[in-house]
């Protein structure tokens, strides 16, 4: 017979307690169960507030974020926000139980060495990435001991756009966990008063709908949003937060002139915004790229935008279509009228748009800004209109002139500034950096169009933008002699709903008045005259103080400066790019602005390693992410760099496993290649930079005879730059630098900064490297230690790469062909022979390919036990899609 111990618990209430007992019990019981709702993995974030203050629609936003440590041993807190990418990042602290760790903004090479000083210690910062197609994610992460406090602060700046005629300011809401206080807090000050005020988010629901309150009258405006913790939870007794989405502020302002001129303490901003303008007639060529890669749901797609697109053309415009693939076809011979017939006849033709060939991209644009200058030159469209050519591709130009900066040479030539060139890049197959110089040569813009559900509305939303031009030609003239630093003013066009911004500083501090004359061509006449405002007018629109931070109208004049300047720097090439950089390098340092030119080093408190009781994560060593950012070039898309990691990275380790990030899909794909020990593998070569790494295989000491296929991994590797004469070979027992004819060894016991001309090395302690050639990318290099004693098993390494965008579109390899963006589709995900391990369909390159959900390694922040990537696998290989088949990339020798 079994025995039975049967335990238990009674709760003794007494007989004489009353029912306020009871119900102080039962509050104290619900009360304590709230509690553990706040604490996440022993963190509680009991305040979390956003407040922005809005003045004359430049936004000061602080966000400031307060957590503890609820558990008995230190834990890892992460402060985790999404930024709009127009914003410029100005402070960031952290106070850890009183004491405070601020963040300084510095010019990138100073930030590096900083930041190499505090790596040598063992201290780790925070980083910025690309999330979404609107913001950046900053992250910042700090260990702290057991019923320790934290409080985060970062303040980030930016200039609000007005888009069909309201401003918008868009906060990311995503907490992650429930918090006892969060608020988010928006105070607007508009000096013209203010006529409409909403505030929306993805993520209010019904019963959330009365907690946002919004009042505005006369100049003022405000938000709030502050929900109670039952008003977080997802249902009655969920513990997840229903916020996770975006809050979104939109407002707009009287305008009884078409002016707005502002000055407070020698800089002035001048608004720009008529209103009750006829509309200008427009003419639109539309190029569009039909190569083969547009086939599928972008071409239908595309057709379905511009068949949206023709029920809004109106009757006094000019439009034609223009096909390229690898020739050039067009609709019609020249712009005609949109007449409801021709307008019907166009319907069908897109209808009929189909894939074929390559991409003669150079053709396609050069017909149409012929056709645009023979109808102008031919009189066949109205005098007082205004011209625009929308050009979409998804693809980089393979047939005709292919070298893109032949192209950009033509195209400007062509136009000669005549009209402005709009360039759309669909997916992440374009060359998005050319596309971006040859808008901006032409008083244009580049848009990425996203390969999502929403394509053919992103391709609708921006035809919108432009759709109603009101004028052409404007400029605003400000007296020469009293004015310097102006910001750009004259523009080509100016859009219904838009802005015109343009800010300065007096040659006299003192001055407080300013005259401006106003010119444009409107549909039926010329614009011109001439508006005033002095000093002692803002002053008594301003009186109001406590809305007011700094001096904004200042560093309103910086960010558009700097804006721009980096704008006019992706164009411009040596001295006047030389002369960009040092401008906004000079302005970004003065005002405290997180740019592509600077970056920003938070030094943390030590790790607590020489603690026991490691936290969730090993807090050894570094954080490679972190290194990088400091690696980076100034090259980037990204408005500002923090401590920004690449767009996507790649690495091979293990036996060996790569893994491809795919940051758009959120998702990586990966795969083995099985080859017998001694085979050298070609991973990355680059002609351009002259970058090129190898890889040689070793297997186990001895063949394991039940296995079928011998593990191999990689025992040496070879990085070579042969523009510098630089070679590095990497085993698990030494490194060796090559320059020249001169040799340096080290050991993976030695901790190693170095840097030299054109190299950076760091070595952690039998942990990892990190190299830096030239202007190429960065690698980080992995040190495996297995047991000594194994019977089978050797020490190896594994490679990953960061950077990659700083190396050549001709960069090949088994990894190298992998830096190039990279789209794919799954389809029909079904079960598959491993229950926990679905297969599913790929699309990939024109392929289909069967893959299988599972996990492979990444060892970068813990070599010895790695982190789960979850990816797509590709069996065999990686045949279908690598380029070819893996044997192509055997090579003879390391270098």
């Amino acid at each position: 017979m079994e025995n039975h111990l049967l335990l238990c618990i009674l709760v003794l209430i007494p007989a004489f307690a009353s029912s306020d007992f009871l119900v102080t019990h039962a509050r104290n019981i619900k009360k304590r169960n709230a509690d553990n709702d706040l604490v996440v993995n022993g963190i509680e974030i009991y305040n979390m507030k956003i407040d922005s203050k809005v003045t004359s629609r430049f936004a000061h936003n602080v966000i400031t974020s307060r957590a503890v440590n609820r558990g008995n041993v230190h834990k890892e807190v992460f402060f985790d926000v999404e930024l709009p990418k127009t914003a410029f990042i100005t402070n960031f602290s952290m106070t850890i139980d009183g004491v405070t760790y601020p963040g300084t903004i510095k010019e990138k090479e100073v930030a590096k060495k900083q930041y190499e000083k505090a790596v040598s210690k063992g201290q780790t910062a925070g980083l910025v990435k690309a999330s979404g197609r609107k913001t950046e994610k900053f992250t910042v992460s700090v260990n702290i001991q057991a019923a320790s406090k934290v409080t985060f602060e970062l303040t980030y700046e930016e200039l609000l756009k007005r888009q069909f005629g309201k401003y918008e300011m868009f906060i990311k809401v995503k907490p992650k966990q429930l918090v006892k206080d969060f608020e988010i807090e928006v105070n607007i000050f508009e000096p013209q008063g203010i006529t409409e005020l909403e505030a929306e988010g993805t993520f209010i629901t019904n019963d959330l709908q009365n907690i946002v309150k919004k009042t505005f009258s006369d100049k003022k405006g405000h938000v709030s949003f502050k929900p109670t913790l039952d008003q977080q939870r997802t249902c009655a007794n969920c513990t997840q937060s229903v916020l996770d989405g975006d809050f979104t502020v939109r407002y707009d302002v009287k305008r009884t002139t078409p002016d707005n001129l502002q000055i407070v303490n020698g800089y002035f901003v001048h608004f720009f915004a008529p209103t009750n303008l006829p509309k200008l007639p427009k003419n639109v060529i539309f190029i569009i790229d039909i190569s083969g890669s547009m086939s599928g749901r972008e071409i239908q797609q595309t057709r379905e935008a511009l068949l949206k697109i023709l029920d809004d053309i109106k009757e006094d415009d000019f439009f034609n279509f223009i096909l390229f693939g690898s020739e050039v076809h067009t609709w019609k011979e020249t712009l005609i009228k949109a007449t409801p017939k021709n307008l019907d006849e166009a319907r069908k033709f897109v209808r009929g748009i189909d894939t074929e060939g390559m991409t003669n991209l150079h053709g396609g644009i050069m017909r149409g800004i012929d056709m645009l200058n023979a109808a102008h030159e031919g009189n066949l469209v109205p005098k007082r209109s205004a011209s625009i050519i929308i050009m979409l591709t998804d693809g980089q130009p393979n047939v005709g002139v292919s070298n893109t900066q032949d192209i950009q040479a033509h195209v400007k030539k062509a136009i000669e500034g005549r009209y402005p060139l709009y360039n759309l890049g669909f997916g992440y197959g374009v060359d998005y950096s050319f596309l971006e110089k040859m808008a901006l040569e032409n008083k244009g813009l580049a848009r990425r169009i996203y390969p999502d559900s929403d394509a053919a509305l992103q391709l609708q939303g921006f035809y919108d933008e432009v759709s109603n031009p009101m004028l052409t030609d404007v400029e605003l003239n400000y007296p020469e002699n009293e004015i310097s630093d102006l910001t750009k003013n004259s523009f080509k066009h100016f859009y219904d709903g838009s802005e015109i911004v343009v800010a300065g500083r007096f040659i006299d501090n003192n001055q407080n008045s300013l005259t401006v004359g106003v010119r444009g061509e409107g549909a039926n006449d010329a614009l011109s005259y001439t508006a005033q405002q002095d000093a002692e007018q803002t002053a008594k629109d301003f009186q109001e103080q406590e809305y007011i931070f700094g001096d904004y109208i200042e560093r309103l004049w910086a960010y558009l400066t700097i804006e721009q300047l980096l704008e006019k720097r992706i164009a411009a090439t040596g001295d006047e790019k030389e002369n960009l950089t040092a401008e906004a390098l000079d302005l970004s340092l003065k005002y405290k602005f997180v740019t592509p030119l600077t970056s920003m080093v938070v030094t943390k408190p030590e790790d607590l390693n020489n603690q026991d009781g490691i936290a969730d994560k090993p807090i050894e060593g570094i954080d490679i992410l972190t290194i990088l950012l400091y690696l980076r070039s100034q090259q980037t898309p990204q408005p500002y760099l923090y401590t920004a990691p690449p767009t996507w990275y790649t690495s091979v380790d293990g036996d060996p496993h790569f893994i491809i990030s795919v940051p758009q899909k959120e998702d990586a794909i990966c795969f083995n290649i099985n080859e017998n020990p001694g085979a050298v593998l070609n991973l990355i070569n680059d002609p351009v930079t002259g970058i090129t790494v190898n890889g040689e295989l070793i297997g186990d000491k001895r063949a394991n005879s039940d296995a079928k296929i011998q593990n191999t991994y990689f025992g040496k590797l070879g990085i070579a730059n042969k523009h510098m004469d630089l070679k590095l070979t990497v085993t698990p027992e030494k490194i060796t630098i090559q320059n020249g004819n001169e040799k340096t060894g080290f050991t993976w016991l030695d901790s190693v900064t170095l840097q030299q001309e054109g190299l950076t090395l760091i070595i952690n302690k039998e942990k990892n490297l990190v190299l830096s050639m030239g202007s190429g990318a960065s690698f980080v290099i992995v040190l495996h230690q297995v047991w000594k004693k194994h019977p089978l098993h050797q020490d190896f390494l594994g490679l990953y790469t960061l950077e990659s965008d700083k190396l050549s579109e001709q960069t090949h390899g088994l990894l190298g062909q992998f830096f190039h963006p990279i789209d794919f589709t799954i389809l029909e995900i079904h079960p598959g022979s491993d229950p926990k391990k679905p297969d599913a369909t790929m699309i990939v390159k024109n392929n289909e390919l069967t893959v299988t959900r599972g996990w492979q390694k990444d060892y970068r922040q813990d070599p010895k036990h790695g982190i789960d990537i979850p990816c797509w696998f590709v069996h065999h290989n990686g045949a279908g899609l690598i380029d070819g088949v893996h044997t192509d990339y055997i090579v003879s020798s390391l270098f």
